[in-house]
């Protein structure tokens, strides 16, 4: 065995999102032995929001946490420990972001070299991209006006060349989540452009370790299995040169590290497992094996990668108004009724106003009724409850039309529904609207600054992508005497958004279930199931993905979300809850099968 297949790369992740806990860093610093420290910070909606921080101020734009909570306050342990970070905390302004951590290393008189990556930013190109015709690869939209950020999602070779120049700490615009891990795997075992298999592993680690305590039992079906969330541990992978990784977290930390909580983030916000593609290469996780290996060790194996596309994810913000968002509590007999009536005046009396001031008519009004179980359509049980909070909501071109709603909706208090209380919160914020499109990566070069030296990173062009067709699975017959049980006794689920879409992936608890959840769930049942959340009539359009090295079904829900996770005036945009509202899916099993199920009852946790 050589040296370099004995390496292990030990790589925590820190965040999920820049606004992610300031507790994780000091965990994983004090009980990690790390070799990287990683941060992911991007997602869709706040490439707008730093879009717009920039725009009200130059030097703005990037995500000040890194500096303020993240790595700032520890930097010295940072030194004094040889860590690597990579974050992608860069934003739309990564030069900006390196400037001011160079600036705090000098002043707190550490030797410590940071780089930044570029090249995402397409701004300057958006009246080419408007006419050469380009429109939403989702929903078919025209380009946008009034664009606040344009990105192009790089990958993580610019990082690796970073790495490989000495930087310590390496800052990034938009990239693959993913690339925050893979990046340094490529530096630390030698991995070329052509080592498809090992890409793809990489990129596996990355997805698990790019959504913190995710993977470690935050957001976990079997929340109750998952102890001390107080005190949840961050991941860490134990990384390999042959792509392997041990899946891990700190040593006396809540939180899980199981067969399922790692499934579990695996298919999150994944469509076809078996084309899963990145900017560096096409991934197929449908047959990727996870081990347990331990108390809170998980072992993760058998990725598998193609050549890359010849295109790089652009994703573009724009201005889409003004939104104003009112929460009133409504207590009483028929609250739900109450709220609706209440709503309908409210919108009505505001659109009076806005005709007295010869503005426009809103461009839409929205109600939700919290406590109701509205987010389950006619699957809720919420009918007849006695306190409700109602949700409403109305876009306007004008900040002034949405001005007039965010005043008049007060007037519910003294002048409606019988029991309305004092109102919770009251709104008025833009709002972004997001377009995603492909564009080539012939015309986009990413670069590296480090010391003061700009490195163009040439990247392979690529090919199209090909997926071998799948042998269906085998689909059993009906059992004689079937007994349906729900879904949450067979099987584990989580769901999350990715713009008008939403996935859900389904993960049975054991493997002779897999068929049995085939059955029922097929695509037009689904699909019949989330009727209530589709864009228009009918039912939302429903595609069913194997992933059979898990023993899971991933569905996508497509234009279900109501304008993407910015957009949406829904409870969840972020599809965060989808897969709850598919926990209760009557399975059928049969009948001894269903005699011998355990699983979690939903009442009271019970196996």
């Amino acid at each position: 065995m050589t040296a370099a297949t004995e390496k292990v790369v030990r790589i925590g992740g820190a965040t999920a999102s820049f606004s992610d806990t300031a507790l994780s860093v000091p965990q994983l610093l004090d009980g990690g032995r790390l070799d990287y420290l990683v941060f992911d910070y991007l997602a869709e909606g706040s490439m707008g929001l730093f879009g717009r921080m920039q725009a009200a101020d130059p030097s703005a734009g990037y995500g000040t946490d890194f500096l303020t909570v993240h790595v700032g306050p520890h930097l010295r342990q940072i030194a004094a420990q040889g860590v690597k970070v990579v974050a992608n905390a860069g934003g739309v302004n990564p030069a900006g972001l390196a400037a001011a951590l160079e600036r705090m290393i000098a002043e707190a008189g550490l030797s410590l070299t940071v780089a930044y990556v570029e090249g995402d930013d397409l701004r300057s190109q958006v009246e080419q991209l408007r006419a050469a015709g380009h429109r939403d690869m989702f929903t078919g939209a025209a380009f946008p006006d009034n664009v606040i950020s344009a990105n192009a999602y790089l990958g993580a070779f610019p990082i690796a060349v970073a790495l490989e120049k000495g930087a310590d700490i390496v800052v990034t615009g938009r990239v693959v989540d993913s690339a925050i891990v893979l990046g340094p795997l490529i530096h630390e075992f030698g991995w070329g452009e052509g080592d498809f298999d090992l890409l793809a592993a990489g990129t596996l680690a990355g997805h698990l370790l790019e959504c913190g305590a995710q993977v470690t039992g935050g957001t976990f079906t079997d929340w109750r299995d998952v102890p001390d969330w107080a005190n949840i541990g961050f991941p860490i992978g134990e990384c390999h040169a042959d792509g392997t990784m041990i899946l891990t977290k700190p040593e006396g930390t809540g939180g899980l590290v199981s067969i399922g909580t790692v499934a579990e983030q695996l298919l999150y916000e994944v469509s076809d497992p078996a084309d899963y593609i990145v900017a560096d290469v096409c991934c197929d996780f449908s047959e990727v094996r996870l081990e347990q290996q331990g108390k809170d060790r998980v072992r993760v194996s058998g990725a598998k990668g193609r050549p890359p596309t010849e295109s790089y994810k652009v994703c573009v913000t724009s201005d889409g108004g003004w939104r104003a968002v009112a929460y009133q509590p409504i207590i009483g007999e028929q609250a739900a009724e109450k709220a609706r009536r209440q709503s309908e005046a409210l919108y009505a009396r505001s659109r009076a106003l806005l005709r007295a001031h010869n503005l426009a008519d809103f461009t839409e009004t929205d109600t939700v009724i919290i406590g109701e179980d509205a987010s389950f359509g006619p699957h809720g049980g919420g009918a007849g409850a006695r306190e409700v909070i109602c949700k409403m909501v109305v876009d306007h071109p004008d900040r002034r039309g949405a001005d007039i709603f965010a005043r008049e909706q007060w007037a519910g208090i003294s002048g409606m529904a019988v029991g309305t209380t004092i109102n919770l919160a009251t709104t008025v914020l833009p709002k972004t609207e997001i377009f995603l499109f492909l564009v080539s990566k012939s015309g986009i070069v990413p670069q590296v600054t480090v010391r003061g030296e700009t490195l163009p990173v040439p990247v392979p062009v690529g090919q199209p992508s090909t997926v071998l067709p799948r042998a269906p699975q085998p689909v059993p017959d009906t059992p004689p005497g079937a007994v349906a049980v729900d879904l949450i006794r067979l099987a584990w689920a989580r769901s999350g958004d990715k713009g008008h879409l939403f996935n859900v992936a389904v993960i049975a608890r054991q493997p002779q279930y897999l068929p049995w959840l085939r059955m029922s769930l097929t695509p037009q049942a689904v699909a019949d199931w989330y009727r209530h959340l589709a864009s228009g009539d009918g039912l939302p359009r429903v595609d069913r993905y194997e992933a059979p090295g898990l023993h899971a079904l991933n569905f996508v829900v497509h234009d279900a979300l109501a304008g993407g996770i910015n957009a949406s005036t829904r409870l969840d945009p972020a599809a965060k809850g989808m897969a709850q509202m598919l926990l209760r899916f009557p399975v059928l099993v049969p009948p001894d099968l269903a005699a011998t199920i355990g699983g979690h009852d939903l009442v009271n946790g019970d196996r």
